[in-house]
Formats: structure tokens, C-alpha cells, sequence
């Protein structure tokens, strides 16, 4: 069974609505360029309490089902960056700085102090403080970040019976800042070397058909039946009252691997046929 892709996206500025959210579009799209559906998202201030409570559940359906789920933004070492700390909380792990991190670091630190002309001190006081960055819960490890060499990090959880030690057999929770520019090509990482196995090779598409006029209700039999039976598809109705074009309508349709929608779909026409509706265009995504 292909576990469930999820996305924390943490960070005030979001909720507040200083920052437009560009995480959750994006991610939609990696997955689905790789045939993997997004299952769910959660969006959190910068607030301890809830940002633990909250990872403390992703990683209990990493434990359950294999989930994995990325978290992005606060995992910087201002006093507003709470991510590190409360993954370590909620796996009930201490901190420590990674050496792998600590060498990155260090790395990007002498490469600045290599292009402004001055000389790398390592026991400066603000050099100490960045290390910080790579302070992450026990047992994690690192993402590697193109952009500036500063890494994130993934922590996994053992699923069922299997090995903790197979990489590709564990789900968990995989850690990336909240800049864009960094944040994709991370994630994008994590995607293709922990999880190729789980690329789909027949994409995860739609196909729905506008329905005029009629009522959810009418069409919930139906949408049943047709979960019923056909195993790995999802029906959806999609209900509006006041499009430009359409009026008031529904669109319904059926999502899931482009082999069971292909059988799908049909039946779906097949039964609407049967209400003698009118039916609108025909939609595949």
C-alpha cells in the first residue's frame, strides 16, 4: 500500500497573511509529476505547543501507515524558530549538533567570510550561534541544500514490522525551510532518493463531466457504487451555485492511477445516463 504524502507549513507570517503560502501548490505539483496524490495539509503558527502537538500526530501516522510528511519553515536559530526543538519533543529524543551539519556549516560560513574578504574566525560569537542551524533531534539526518548549503533534515519512524534501517521502508517527517528557493529543490531531493520506490508509473489523474441541474443527493448512490466497486479510485462532487458559464451545477468525476480511472469513469457516465441529465463538458486533469 503507497503511504499517505502530507505538508506542515509553519510559520505566523502565513497566518497572518504577511506572506502568501507558495508550499502547498508546489508540492502538489513535485508529487504529481512523480503520480503521487497529496492526502493532506496542516498550516501552524509559530507556537510550541501546538507545533509539537501537531508533528506529534504526523509522526504517530508515520508509525501507523508510513506516512511522509514534510514540514517547512522554523528551523532557523531565531527566537521565532521553534521546529527543531519540537521535533525533538515530539519524538522524545534530545538535540545535538549533527557533524555532518556542522561541517556544512562551517563550510558555508568560510565561503562568506571567502567573499567579503575577511578572514574565517570559527569561535566568533555569531558563527558559534549559527551553528545552531545543525542542532537537530537524535538520529535525524540531513537534506542537502543546493541553495546555500545550510541543511534540513528528516526524521524517520519505524512503520510496522519493518527494518528502522531500510531507508525506503520508513515514513517520517522531513524538515525544510521556509524559503521557497530552498525549500523545493529539498524536497524534491527527498522524493527521488528516499522514495523512488514509491513513483507511480501510471500517473494519478481526473476525469470528470459537468452535471446540470441536479442534487448531491440524487447522486450519492451512485458516487457509493461506483467506490464501491473500483478499488484505488475516489469519486468527488464538486457543487456550484453561480459559475459565469455553467449556472448552477455539479462537477463529478472520479480520481486515482490512470488504469482504474480508465474503467472508472465510464461507469460513472454510465450511471448518470440512467437520471436522463443534461451533462456539460467532460474534464481530465
Amino acid at each position: 500500500m503507497t503511504p499517505s504524502f502530507g505538508i506542515i507549513i509553519i510559520g505566523d507570517e502565513i497566518l497572518s497573511g504577511k506572506r502568501t503560502d507558495k508550499h502547498l501548490p508546489k508540492i502538489i505539483e513535485l508529487l504529481a509529476a512523480r503520480g503521487l496524490p497529496l492526502a493532506y495539509a496542516e498550516y501552524v503558527g509559530d507556537d510550541p505547543e501546538r507545533i509539537t502537538a501537531t508533528l506529534a500526530r504526523a509522526f504517530a501516522a508515520s508509525r501507523a501507515s508510513g506516512d511522509v510528511v514534510f514540514s517547512t519553515g522554523g528551523i532557523g536559530a531565531t527566537p521565532d524558530d521553534h521546529t527543531r526543538q519540537c521535533a525533538a519533543r515530539a519524538l522524545g529524543v534530545d538535540l545535538a549538533l549533527h557533524p555532518e551539519a556542522k561541517r556544512l556549516i562551517e563550510e558555508r560560513m568560510r565561503d562568506t567570510a571567502k567573499e567579503q574578504g575577511s578572514v574565517f574566525e570559527p569561535d566568533r560569537h555569531d558563527n558559534l550561534h549559527r551553528l545552531n542551524m545543525g542542532v537537530f533531534p537524535v538520529g535525524a539526518e540531513i537534506i542537502p541544500n543546493p541553495y546555500n548549503k545550510i541543511p534540513g533534515f528528516s526524521c524517520f519512524v519505524e512503520h510496522g514490522g519493518s527494518d528502522p534501517h531500510a531507508v525506503g521502508a520508513r515514513g517520517g517527517i522531513h524538515f525544510v525551510p521556509g524559503f521557497p528557493v530552498m525549500a523545493w529543490p529539498m524536497i524534491e531531493w527527498v522524493l527521488d532518493q528516499r522514495y523512488a520506490h514509491l513513483h507511480q508509473k501510471s500517473s494519478f489523474i481526473e476525469k470528470s463531466v459537468i452535471v446540470m441541474g441536479s442534487m448531491e443527493a440524487t447522486l450519492t448512490p451512485l458516487m457509493l457504487a461506483i467506490e464501491a466497486g473500483h478499488a484505488g479510485v475516489k469519486v468527488f462532487s464538486l457543487p456550484s451555485v453561480d459559475h459565469p458559464e455553467y449556472g448552477r451545477h455539479i462537477e463529478l468525476g472520479v480520481k486515482g492511477a490512470a488504469d482504474a480511472v480508465s474503467v472508472a469513469y465510464p461507469a460513472l457516465l454510465s450511471g448518470l445516463h440512467q437520471f436522463n441529465l443534461q451533462l456539460g463538458p467532460e474534464l481530465v486533469r
